[in-house]
């Protein structure tokens, strides 16, 4: 069974992008991002909830279109809700559901990667199908806005795998959850 490995840019008090969506403190260049890049080739699958996949639009994905940061995968949304007159053949809306996951964590030939979405994180983490974390930690602080995982009632312990440190205090670290 292959896993699921919540990649993710985070600011030291844990939130994935400020009020209003605002990811403008988070960096864009720099050794670590190319790490990231150079990462996400490993991936042949990338999950999303339907908040993370409308954010593409400001970045000029179309509906039902796969968004071209991750055009060599297939891109699935979880959503229970969202629908699209034209639905591009690698885009695939799934529903929120524990036994889909399941079976799509079987069914994959490589780990799947989890985008943004503290939301659908935090879902995933509560019902114990999310296997790694590694985020990309900016030294920034944001404040407000979207966490790192939303709505989780219980602590999870974690096991460091990796801490990889990169210029201007950016660090990659990784973590298996402890169920």
């Amino acid at each position: 069974m292959k896993k699921i490995i919540y990649y993710v840019a985070s600011s030291i008090d844990g939130f994935i992008s400020g009020e209003n969506d605002d990811v403008s403190g988070f960096s864009y260049e720099g050794e670590a991002v190319k790490r990231y890049l150079e990462d996400l080739k490993a991936f042949n699958h990338v999950m999303m909830g339907r908040k993370t996949y409308e954010f593409g639009y400001q970045f000029g994905v179309k509906p039902g279109e796969p968004s071209p940061t991750y055009a060599h995968m297939t891109q699935y949304i979880l959503s229970n809700n969202l629908e699209f007159e034209n639905k591009h053949e690698q885009v695939r809306v799934l529903p929120l559901d524990v036994e889909q996951v399941k079976r799509l964590k079987q069914e994959a030939d490589t780990d799947i990667y989890l985008c943004g979405g503290g939301q659908l994180a935090g879902w995933l983490l509560s019902n114990e199908l999310l296997d790694e974390v590694k985020i990309k930690l900016n030294p920034v602080i944001v404040g407000s806005g979207t966490k790192l995982f939303e709505g989780i009632k219980k602590n999870y312990g974690l096991t460091l795998l990796g801490d990889e440190k990169y210029e201007h205090g950016m660090k990659i670290l990784l973590y298996s959850i402890d169920y």
